[in-house]
């Protein structure tokens, strides 16, 4: 049944659509209700049995009061409205979720309320509302029925006493099917005992269900309940009502219209008058339901959680036995959401037959009811790794993992506890706000309005004085429920009796029990309420004005006109994402990058481009004013970036406004009125329902005014619509657009409700799976298309447009969506991650492999040996195993989720998750056993889609394992690589390594003398290499290797190429080039290096089982390996003076680039002062630029040498007095440089004397004293006899050019790793 829009003309301007009857047709009897037989059908499916040859045949195990039949509709007048077409298997499925239910005199029969709604696919609703009760059964057919069901099931369980429960099954669908068999409680022992002992025709009177229904356009829930209750109240009274049902029916149905926005409507039922308000244009849109119950059933800190899961379209489902808490949950919750709509599935109470929708690989907000005493930890779910599961009935709710926390929780709960606090809401046991302990996601966080005492004595002397005429509301109405049986209740009832005083009577003697102002206690309690829910949900409103005050200046405005933007809507960004999480408090973002990625804000965005050429949408428009009205009392830019709480500033005028409405009636409808009707017929039998005369219910009446007003309205808007529709877009080329642009799920916002056949669920399974591809498709090339975005820029194109928060953000929903379609169409459930589940079958098959093919192992290591790198690192192939065996043994990861979402970040950032998914699918007896014939993994041709699109990932590098797991124990493998031709193969000294990265290092190591390893090359060279394995926390990226040995024995000299170290988890080699001597009396003296590493790229053999890598890096020109340009005989490379003044501009301006950078983004700054064209190589080659590098007797002079001599000059010019006549600054410079020179050479490490000018680089850049230094170097009679006369450095013009850039350096706080200056005191 399709919903319409309240506010959208004039034909849907009645106050309710439909009434409704739904009960037992007596015509038919009982027939059994169609859950049964579905469900068998689809276990039998599942089993591989012939599932139409079991899904016949009655289920006789259950006792027939406790089992469901199929209730039918009755009646529904009118027949059929235009605007909104009756769909009669939805509206019964809705009035009696599970079917009819009998009770015998013995048993509870209390009235019931509930709500529920039904959503268009364009996102409009329509309400229900729904009166229950139970009606004695007059026909002696369905009592015989009964009878002989009953004796049927004794034959089929003799033994069984009560009511056998159904057989457990391994089906999760099953084990929630039969939690729901008996979901209605049984009150009390004695009834239990009754309904134990069976039924009896002769003994018993049997009772059915029967339910009475508004179907409305708008929630006034309060309204219709109202109402409903009155016309029950009539037929059960001992009198009849004032005039038939037909009349008041007739009335609201034709006579009573909604109210106008902004406006009051008083209306009458049977009894009393009933009011409605209906807020302004200005004002948060219509929410009858109560938000006080909401808080009262959940607390404070729940619902904030709840809220944000429900914000960032997690899997939501609420559970309670009471339907219409399950509604006021849900519509509270979505009420909450302004200005933004949920935009995916959503059923607020799921009927019986759809519980095969809780297997939907998409977001939903649904509710399940629960059966008494049904333990949490046997309700299996299909899938809980993105799952929000609120116990309503125990106020508690489980939060999925990785669970961001809405910004400024604790002062956003604090102001929401005061507003409760106004209005008598108190913490549990009276606990005052300001000392009540941090609630927490397992504890009850409930509160109670009023201690048991003073709710008891209320709710009587409100019967006492009738002052709510029977209908009391939340709270009270359980009182009286509690009251039931009580002896001052019995003794009221009595003396009514005794004094033959009818309620009608006492209300008129009494005046209705009228409180302040002339209102009724009722009218007292529904302006309390309706107070209470604005100004809560202002609080919520004042969060979204505050957070997004600026986010017109962030969208994206591109498209010339609406045909052209529908057309393009995939292609195009519509929001500045990174500029507007730039743009906000820090504490904000991991929430904000998280919800800018939903659904429901680009929903929201794309509402607000459209509102350029087109009407603005309701909720959009009331947004957009109040940011405008903020703009005019409040500036926003001094509070830019500020992260300061402010409180919503408007709860008194917004609760006057409804004040307002309530206390003058602005609109009051016709009264009910005898209708032409004929006589004799639907008379008046105390306690039944009466048949009602349709012919007068059918049509409403011609002449009234509103009626005429409406249908002028109507025409009006036809006729404007038909004349846009020439000269607009095609509307159904624009829904499509629509249902294309917009996301998945949105199609399936409400289950098909008017046919269950399996064909319709399977039709409904393939609309998941093509939905996952398309979510799959837009995923992966938004990380791509960011991420390529990130390295354009430093390739030097383009602009940056990701930050480190949003590519986590991206990962988090790819790691969602994997584990949705792991979930989709699962046999049998195992855990709360399928997708874990799945690797762990998986596993446990591959070791029995393993176990089975272990002799033919060793056959293969020969083999293995041949193909390993030259350069001594063995390869490390591809394997889903040993990934596996990583994660397991994190014994930081405690859960089944926590360990999947390891095992994707591992695998992306290896760049294997499309292979290993592949081979982990390949396995299709394995596949066919955990899944359905439906699931996802099981459509080949979308699967082999799914793999592609994850393959392209691998062009991109991700760091997200790395990153994220900051605190596990790693395994790393370094080898040290000599050059085998200019030295000795081993040393005899005692080697040591340490190695840094971004998040600390391994500490020095000592590595065991002579430790050779020998590989072969693919020309089956012989190569020998040093290796060891150390395990340490993680390092994060590798920046540096510090390598040394204590120069001892007679080998001691050694000439290294390079090291290399991996991660052995990850399988990152980076790589740290050398090229020095390490030894006295040798190159430098050197007996330590500290070594720059860079990321190595795979070998083609590694890299070919991944199918795409990433592209081969742009790399400056320059040496591949640093040399010393002044060691071996001067055969290095020796750039030009324009390319050494290059190199140090470009070295500079790298620098720049990295402190302009966002600071999860910028990488090291170690590689760009000392890597191979970092700042230290091109100051080297300035130094060494006409350097007089003469061997005398052998002996090499380096730039340190200079430096060392300048500072000596200076040292004993300042002793002689000479440096006296410098000015201060300088002086103090002078002083600065020879401080720093002397701790350098002071210090207990053999650095050597490149190591050593490294070193005093890097502390004048980290100082900003390397402009300052300069000229005493150039002004330094040293230079003379050191330089030559074309040297750069007694070039004045060169020099001063080259302090200029260095200054620049000045603005930067340069931070230095512990590697490089350990040791020095400055």
């Amino acid at each position: 049944m399709s919903g319409t829009n309240a506010a959208s003309g004039g034909a849907p301007c009645r106050f309710a659509h439909y009434f409704v009857i739904c009960g037992i047709d007596t015509e038919t009897g009982l027939e059994p209700d169609e859950l049964a037989a579905l469900y068998r059908w689809l276990e039998a499916d599942r089993q591989g049995r012939d599932p139409d040859a079991t899904a016949t045949g009655e289920n006789f195990e259950q006792s027939p009061l406790k089992r469901t039949f199929k209730s039918k509709v009755l009646a529904h007048y009118p027949e059929n409205v235009e605007w909104n077409p009756f769909d009669r298997d939805a509206v019964n499925m809705l009035c009696m979720p599970k079917g009819l239910s009998f009770r015998t005199q013995a048993d509870a029969r209390e009235p019931q309320f509930h709500s529920f709604l039904i959503t268009r696919e364009d996102g409009s609703r329509t309400y229900g509302f729904v009166h229950t009760f139970y009606e004695e059964v007059t026909s002696s057919q369905i009592c015989s029925a009964m009878q002989t069901l009953y004796q049927m099931h004794q034959a089929e369980n003799p033994s069984s006493a009560a009511p056998s429960s159904t057989s457990s099954s391994s089906s999760s669908m099953d084990s929630l099917a039969s939690s729901l068999d008996e979901a209605d409680p049984v009150p009390s022992s004695s009834c239990r005992s009754v309904a134990c002992s069976g039924y009896d025709a002769s003994r018993d009177t049997l009772y059915v269900s029967k339910a009475l229904c508004l179907i409305t356009p708008m929630p006034f829930m309060h309204a219709c309940r109202r109402f409903l209750s009155q016309l029950h109240r009539a037929i059960t009274a001992p009198s009849p009502p004032p005039l038939p049902l037909e009349s008041y029916i007739h009335n609201i149905l034709y006579e009573v219209p909604l109210p106008p926005p902004g406006r009051s409507l008083k209306f009458h039922g049977v009894y009393e008058p009933i009011v409605c308000q209906r807020p302004g244009p200005g004002e948060l849109p219509v929410a009858d339901f109560p938000l006080g119950q909401t808080f009262t059933l959940l607390g404070v800190e729940n619902l904030v959680q709840l809220f944000t899961c429900t914000l960032l379209e997690m899997q939501i489902l609420l559970y309670s036995q009471d339907y219409q808490q399950l509604m006021t949950v849900a519509e509270g919750i979505t009420t909450l959401l302004f200005p933004f709509q949920w935009q995916h599935v959503y059923v607020p109470i799921l009927p019986a037959s759809l519980l095969h929708f809780l297997d939907a690989p998409v977001p939903y907000l649904m509710g399940l009811q629960s059966k008494e005493g049904t333990d949490r930890s046997k309700l299996e779910l299909p899938q809980e790794a993105n799952l929000c599961f609120v116990d309503i009935d125990n106020h508690c709710i489980e939060l999925p993992e990785d669970f961001p926390q809405f910004p400024n929780k604790p002062e956003f709960i604090q102001e929401l506890n005061e507003v409760l606090l106004r209005f008598g809401i108190y913490p549990v046991e009276g606990t005052p706000l300001t000392s009540t302990p941090a609630f927490t996601t397992t504890n009850t966080g409930s509160i109670s309005t009023r201690k048991h005492g003073l709710k008891s004595q209320q709710a009587l002397r409100e019967l006492e004085d009738d002052g709510r005429n029977g209908n009391l509301e939340g709270e009270q109405l359980a009182m009286l429920e509690l009251l039931q049986g009580n002896a001052t209740l019995e003794k009221l009832q009595a003396l009514t009796k005794r004094t033959g005083v009818h309620v009608e009577a006492l209300r008129g003697i009494g005046g209705g029990g009228e409180g302040l102002g002339g209102r009724t206690g009722f009218e007292e309690e529904e302006l309390r309420n309706a107070k209470l829910n604005v100004q809560l949900r202002e609080v919520f409103a004042c969060r979204f004005t505050t957070m997004f005050a600026d986010y017109e200046a962030f969208v994206i405005q591109s498209a010339p006109d609406l045909e052209s933007w529908l057309t393009n809507r995939e292609q195009m960004h519509n929001f500045d994402k990174a500029s507007f999480l730039s743009d906000q408090p820090e504490p904000y973002l991991p929430f904000l990058s998280h919800f800018i990625e939903t659904q429901m804000f680009a929903t929201f965005i794309d509402n607000k481009i459209m509102s350029q050429w087109e009407e603005k949408e309701p909720l959009l428009r009331v947004f957009d004013g109040r940011i405008d009205k903020a703009r005019l009392y409040n500036v926003r830019a001094p509070n830019l970036r500020s992260s300061n709480y402010q409180k919503c500033t408007i709860l008194k005028e917004s609760a006057q406004a409804i004040e307002q409405r309530l206390m003058k009636i602005d609109h009051t409808a016709i009264h009910p009125h005898l209708l032409d009707m004929k006589i004799g017929q639907g008379k008046y039998v105390q306690g039944f329902f009466p048949k009602l005369q349709s012919d007068v219910l059918s049509v409403g009446p011609t002449n009234s005014k509103w009626s005429n007003r409406t249908a002028t309205a109507q025409r009006r808007k036809d006729r404007h619509r038909q004349r846009t529709e020439h000269l607009t877009l095609d509307n159904d080329l624009k829904e499509k657009y629509m249902q294309e642009a917009r996301s998945l799920g949105k199609n399936l916002r409400q289950p098909k409700l008017s046919d269950l056949s399996p064909a319709v669920i399977a039709q409904t399974n393939w609309k998941f799976v093509e939905g996952l591809l398309k979510e799959c498709r837009m995923k992966t090339k938004r990380m791509l298309v960011e991420k390529m975005g990130r390295e354009a820029v430093e390739l030097g194109h383009g602009e940056a447009n990701i930050t480190g928060l949003e590519e986590n953000t991206l990962i988090a929903s790819l790691c969602d969506l994997l584990e949705r379609i792991w979930s989709h169409g699962l046999q049998v459930k195992q855990g709360k991650s399928a997708l874990w589940s799945h690797l762990m079958h998986y596993q446990a098959r591959e070791e029995k492999l393993e176990q089975q093919q272990a002799e033919s192992t060793v056959s293969n290591c020969q083999e293995r040996r041949k193909s390993d790198l030259s350069i001594g690192m063995p390869i490390q192939r591809p394997s889903v195993m040993q990934d596996i065996r990583h994660i397991q043994s994190m014994g930081e990861i405690k859960t089944d989720v926590g360990r999947a979402r390891a095992w994707i970040r591992l695998s992306l950032e290896k760049k294997l998750l499309s292979q290993h998914l592949k081979r982990l699918l390949s396995h299709t007896a394995l596949t066919k056993k955990l899944y359905k014939r439906y699931a996802f993994l099981r459509c080949e041709d979308e699967k082999e889609q799914f793999l592609f699109h994850l393959l392209s990932l691998n062009t991109v590098d991700y760091f997200c394992f790395t990153s994220v797991f900051t605190t596990i124990m790693i395994p790393y493998h370094a080898v040290i690589i000599p050059i085998k031709k200019l030295s000795n193969a081993m040393t005899t000294s005692n080697p040591w390594v340490c190695v840094s990265g971004e998040l600390g290092d391994s500490g020095v190591m000592q590595i065991p003398k002579n430790v050779l390893e020998m590989t072969f090359d693919s020309a089956f060279r012989p190569h020998t290499h040093i290796s060891t394995m150390f395990k340490c926390h993680n390092l994060g990226k590798l920046t540096t290797v510090q390598l040394g040995h204590d120069n001892s024995g007679l080998l001691a000299k050694w000439l290294v190429d390079c090291v290399m170290v991996r991660n052995e988890i990850t399988g990152h080699t980076y790589k740290f080039p050398c090229g020095r001597w390490l030894g006295k009396g040798v190159d430098d003296g050197s007996l330590e290096r500290v070594l720059i590493g860079e990321l190595a790229l795979p070998s083609a053999e590694e890299d070919c089982g991944r199918g795409c890598r990433t592209p081969d890096m742009q790399r400056s020109p320059g040496q591949t390996r640093r040399v010393s340009i002044t060691s071996m005989g001067g055969r290095g490379y020796k750039p030009t003076s324009g390319q050494i003044q290059d190199a140090i501009g470009e070295a500079v301006n790298n620098i720049c680039k990295h402190f302009h950078k966002p600071e999860k983004e910028r990488g090291s700054l170690t590689i760009l002062l000392c890597g191979e064209v970092g700042l230290v190589w091109a100051l080297e080659q300035f130094f060494n630029n006409g350097f007089k590098s003469a061997r005398l007797f052998q002996k090499t002079v380096f730039v340190w040498d200079f430096v060392e001599k300048a500072v000596a000059y200076m040292e004993s010019a300042d002793q002689m007095g000479d440096m006296q006549e410098t000015t201060e600054p300088l002086g103090l410079t002078c002083v600065s440089l020879c401080r720093y020179v002397s701790a350098i050479n002071s210090t207990s490490r053999n650095i050597g004397k490149d190591g050593k000018f490294q070193l005093l680089v890097c502390l004048g850049a980290r100082d900003h004293l390397l402009p300052q230094w300069l000229p005493l170097l150039v002004e330094c009679p040293v230079i003379q006899r050191m330089y030559e006369e074309s040297a750069l450095l007694r070039d004045r013009t060169t020099v001063n050019a080259l302090i200029a850039v260095l200054q620049t350096l000045d603005d930067f706080p340069i931070t230095l790793e512990a590697s490089l200056i350990k040791g020095i005191d400055l």
